[in-house]
């Protein structure tokens, strides 16, 4: 009787495999990546070494000594205190200092609980006061971080008319108008704020986080503040990182450096983020819950080492609930996620997760 090891599905259920079922899971979840995002596919020595991960008999596997990677985060402290990270009750100032001294993070984040550039808006003046007192009792570099998140723009929340209504009554031309100008506005917006928390703050840098969630047009967007932030400060540290693999084509026409930016997979991502000054880039590949663990992972590391292999900047991979390879469940379980980050960093290349 074949051998069968401990693994899990997509939405984390634990299920037993044989070796063979695993490999042609792998198989097949190299193949859907090579189709859909028109990359690479891992060669036999990864394939070997990626069912050799995934197949261990460990709980929680690690890669060897000198090929550790940076740490950064996305969430910040607000990830610690919520219902859906730790829980465990802090404010912010003390859950930045965990970051650093418990949790030992290389990368730092201020975030409000809001975690977008909108609702921060009328409350920069305190953000830079908190940002001013984290860098006085911290080391390591400290960013300030939130998401675009330009359907806040959008009616009810926003000044501007909802695209998708207007789409319906099949008003196109007005859909588009709407999200010009929707992405205009949250382009001054973030560049604002950070010219705010860079000056008064102390910043070192930001975190753009989630960019493509409403679609090309905050991807857009959040391009032309990273661009604008980096004329003026040369010296700053920006993180910029996706909301999923592709970019949603809601406009379907907005170039930026002249390429279409609707429909981009990471390793055209990152093309982008490099030309508009970004330092590091955090690609995402969303994990399918009807799939198993090992079908999830080797979609994403063959799509993430392309994205790796063709940039010049760090990579970040993001790892977490629902991406990377990662089960989709409020709490991954370790053993998915050691064996996920192992991926990425000696399959992927990845440089920081």
């Amino acid at each position: 009787m074949a051998t069968e090891y401990i693994t899990r599905m997509g939405d984390g259920r634990k299920v037993t495999m044989t070796k063979e079922e695993i490999r042609a899971d792998i198989e097949t979840g190299i193949g859907e990546a090579v189709d859909a995002a028109e990359v690479p596919e891992l060669s036999g020595d990864e394939i070997d070494h990626l069912l050799e991960i995934v197949a261990s008999k460990e709980k929680l596997v690690t890669v060897e000594h000198g090929k550790e990677v940076v740490l950064s985060l996305d969430g910040g402290s607000i990830s610690i205190e919520s219902e859906h990270g730790s829980g465990i009750p802090c404010g912010r100032i003390n859950g930045v200092v965990m970051e650093e001294r418990a949790y030992c993070l290389d990368v730092l984040e201020l975030a409000h609980m809001d975690y977008s550039y909108k609702p921060v808006k009328p409350l920069t003046a305190v953000e830079c006061q908190t940002m001013r007192q984290l860098q006085e009792i911290t080391t390591t570099p400290l960013l300030y971080g939130a998401m675009p998140n330009m359907g806040l723009y959008y009616t009810p929340d926003g000044p501007y008319e909802n695209p998708g209504d207007l789409m319906k009554a099949f008003k196109i031309q007005e859909a588009q108008d709407s999200i010009e100008k929707s992405a205009e506005h949250l382009t001054r917006d973030m560049i604002w704020i950070l010219q705010k928390m860079m000056k008064n703050g102390g910043a070192d840098g930001a975190n753009f986080d989630t960019m493509a969630a409403a679609g090309d047009g905050d991807f857009y967007s959040a391009l032309n503040a990273i661009e604008a932030l980096r004329k003026e400060y040369p010296e700053m540290y920006i993180e910029a990182g996706m909301a999923s693999e592709t970019v949603l084509g809601i406009h379907g026409e907005l170039k930026y450096d002249g390429v279409n930016v609707a429909g981009l997979w990471p390793h055209k991502q990152v093309e982008l983020v490099e030309k508009a000054g970004a330092n590091v880039f955090g690609p995402v590949c969303n994990t399918n819950t009807t799939y198993s663990f090992a079908w999830n992972l080797a979609r994403a590391v063959t799509v993430v080492k392309a994205c790796s292999e063709n940039a010049t900047i760090p990579i970040h991979v993001n790892m977490g609930n629902g991406v990377g390879g990662i089960p989709m469940f409020e709490v991954p379980s370790t053993d998915t996620i050691s064996r996920a980050d192992k991926a990425m960093i000696e399959i992927a290349n990845v440089d920081g997760i």
